[in-house]
């Protein structure tokens, strides 16, 4: 699997990562699910995502379950408060109900999971203590549009954002317009999640989903395969496709490592053009 730096953190993280958004949390599925991010983490996609929100919980303490018996310091492990939990000391709490359930010391990244109710100074300054008491290696933010970013920034300081964790797939490519110049001059990394767009695409009977089926000939890949490809071209985008199944695990490795024609660049812009507005979320 291709690495990056990953914003200023110093440490260099897989360009595609794995998601456990819905991850099944019961039966065969699971279990599935966790032989999944196993071998994924073999495939070298050891940035695993996930959240407390997920499963309230159950989720965590899969991830926990499938890192128990992998070497802790290969992995990337990230985590997220919900805002209504994001006072000052509901953080700190937060995050220790987070590494009992993932069965680790520490998080290589915790977030803010969108915007909250509770001041963002307050979720700040949890965040800073928490990287001060070594309970997470680095901090940030998700769903976090241009202004609500920078004010992060500057409440955080002089502790850097490491990274905002966006929706980004080629139907909301609303972080490109946004948020990516203030994120690549800032040294801030761009964590797509939802690159599929929930399975809306790729899809044959779609607009636009005809000129991905070529170029995936063309390059002998898969049509996911250039979807991922293309989200994590530039430097400070990666990508974070949840998958509980091995064969699909293993697609999403297989994105990286190979680059698209600029032809082939300028047919998916063409085909999925890029829109201004507000930062979508789910």
């Amino acid at each position: 699997m291709i690495t990056k730096p990953f914003g200023k953190t110093g440490v260099n993280v897989a360009v595609i990562g794995q998601g456990t958004w819905d991850l099944p949390e019961t039966g065969r599925r699971r279990e599935e699910a966790i032989h999944a991010l196993r071998r994924g983490v073999e495939l070298g996609m050891t940035h695993i995502d996930t959240a407390e929100m997920y499963g309230d919980g159950r989720v965590e303490e899969i991830v926990g379950e499938a890192i128990r018996p992998l070497a802790r310091e290969t992995l990337f492990l990230t985590t997220k408060v919900l805002p209504s939990n994001a006072s000052y000391r509901g953080t700190i709490a937060a995050c220790e109900r987070s590494l009992r359930r993932l069965g680790s010391d520490y998080v290589d990244l915790y977030l803010l999971h969108w915007p909250s109710s509770h001041p963002v100074r307050e979720t700040m300054r949890a965040l800073s203590d928490l990287v001060h008491a070594r309970k997470a290696r680095f901090v940030g933010v998700s769903n976090f549009d241009l202004e609500e970013l920078r004010e992060a920034g500057k409440e955080l300081a002089p502790l850097p954002v490491a990274a905002d964790q966006v929706l980004y797939h080629l139907r909301e490519r609303g972080p490109e317009s946004r948020l990516a110049a203030y994120c690549k001059k800032e040294a801030i990394a761009l964590v797509g999640y939802t690159p599929f767009g929930r399975g809306r695409f790729p899809r044959k009977e779609a607009q636009g989903d005809g000129v991905l089926a070529a170029i995936a000939s063309k390059t002998g890949k898969t049509p996911r395969q250039v979807i991922l490809n293309f989200l994590t071209r530039e430097p400070q985008f990666f990508a974070i496709p949840k998958a509980s199944g091995i064969a699909h695990v293993e697609e999403n490795a297989g994105a990286v490592g190979w680059r698209l024609a600029p032809e082939d660049v300028a047919a998916i812009d063409a085909a999925f053009p890029r829109q201004d507005g507000p930062l979508a979320t789910l």
